[in-house]
């Protein structure tokens, strides 16, 4: 996560950026499902890449307006020490 400072031009106020690591899953009926490993059970969607970008970047933000409303602090995008691995992974269970 990396925080920058600017100026809100429409109210006056300082706002803080700050950036999150998000993954889209390509959705089995279309478009992508938007996940954020900081923020846990943050999922949204888009038909699109394009929207479902969109749709991460509102959901964060509310995400992050929640947190601060509550007094909790905001959590750091982890370091990712290698990208993701993806596999198929086998289990039973009794029929």
């Amino acid at each position: 996560m990396r925080r920058r400072q600017r100026q809100n031009p429409q109210k006056g106020v300082a706002l803080k950026e700050y950036n999150f690591t998000v993954f889209f899953e390509p959705a089995a009926e279309g478009g992508y499902i938007v996940t954020c490993p900081a923020l846990p059970g943050l999922v949204t969607e888009g038909d699109s890449l394009r929207e479902a970008r969109s749709m991460a970047q509102d959901a964060i933000r509310a995400y992050l307006e929640s947190l601060r409303k509550d007094g909790e602090p905001i959590p750091t995008d982890p370091k990712f020490s290698a990208e993701p691995v993806k596999e198929r992974i086998r289990v039973a269970i009794p029929a």
